[in-house]
This record gives C-alpha cells, sequence and structure tokens, in this order.
C-alpha cells in the first residue's frame, strides 16, 4: 500500500513539477542533466526538514521519524510518527492524522511558495483528508535562498 502511495504521489510530484515549468529527467539538456545529477537527489537519511504551503497554509518539521504538522489553527503542531519509504529520486513518508492517511512526498527541485523571494530546494506534496496540498521543503545541508524574513 505504501508502495502504491508513493507511486502516486510521485506520478503526481512529477506532474506538478511539469507544470511549473521544471523539466523531467528525459527531457533536459545534457548540461542540465549533468547538473541536475551532481546535486543531492533526496533527502538524506536522518535529515531534519521543514516544510511550508499554503492555500490552505500548512506546514511542520520532520525528524527522526516523526512529524510535527502545524496549521493556523494549530500553530504548535499535531506530533504524527511517520514511516519513511525511498524511491523514484524521493522520499516519502506516512502516518495517520485523526483517524485518516496523511502521505507526503518529497523530491529534490526547485519550489517556490508563490508568496516570498524564497527559492526552496525541495518539492513537497501532500495528501491528506481528500485534499492535494503543495508545499516546499528544505534542510539545514540543503537551505532554502532569499530572505529569511519575507
Amino acid at each position: 500500500m505504501q508502495r502504491l502511495a508513493l507511486t502516486a504521489l510521485a506520478v503526481l510530484s512529477m506532474s506538478l513539477l511539469a507544470a511549473c515549468g521544471t523539466e523531467p529527467q528525459a527531457t533536459r539538456s545534457p548540461a542540465a542533466s549533468a547538473a541536475h545529477s551532481a546535486a543531492p537527489s533526496v533527502l538524506a537519511e536522518g535529515e531534519d526538514l521543514q516544510v511550508t504551503g499554503t492555500e490552505p497554509f500548512w506546514g511542520g518539521t520532520l525528524a527522526g521519524g516523526r512529524l510535527t504538522y502545524t496549521t493556523p489553527e494549530h500553530p504548535k503542531g499535531t506530533v504524527i510518527p511517520v514511516s519513511r519509504f525511498d524511491g523514484l529520486n524521493g522520499a516519502g513518508f506516512s502516518g495517520e492524522l485523526g483517524g485518516q492517511p496523511f502521505d507526503m512526498a518529497v523530491s529534490s527541485g526547485p519550489c517556490s511558495d508563490g508568496m516570498s523571494d524564497r527559492a526552496y530546494p525541495y518539492v513537497v506534496t501532500l495528501k491528506f483528508a481528500g485534499e492535494l496540498r503543495n508545499g516546499c521543503g528544505w534542510s539545514a545541508r540543503r537551505p532554502f535562498t532569499g530572505p529569511r524574513n519575507p
């Protein structure tokens, strides 16, 4: 079941990347492919991740097999134990929140929150409560660029 969820989210993430103007690996120029393959392509095992998304606003911190999921209604967040699975140049994290499946896919690629001048190194796709939510992510090893306080 987890592999099916990851596959679906990964395919969706690739579709979202294509819609944002990011070319799939197969259609990149040789120079772009070489530059992409030189960069880390997936979140390192044990690496903490910060995530943020808009419309609706959400965010969180992934650390030690747990995600602290935040919303404007719950700014302190709710802790969700998650299982990690890797594949398709990304990482997936699955858990349960309020009795509903919570699936998050993280892939390497340029991401914009659409509201600030920040550029993020990870694209994040969240499926929860029948909704598909888009977001961005960063870590200490791969921080966002742009203003600290947009």
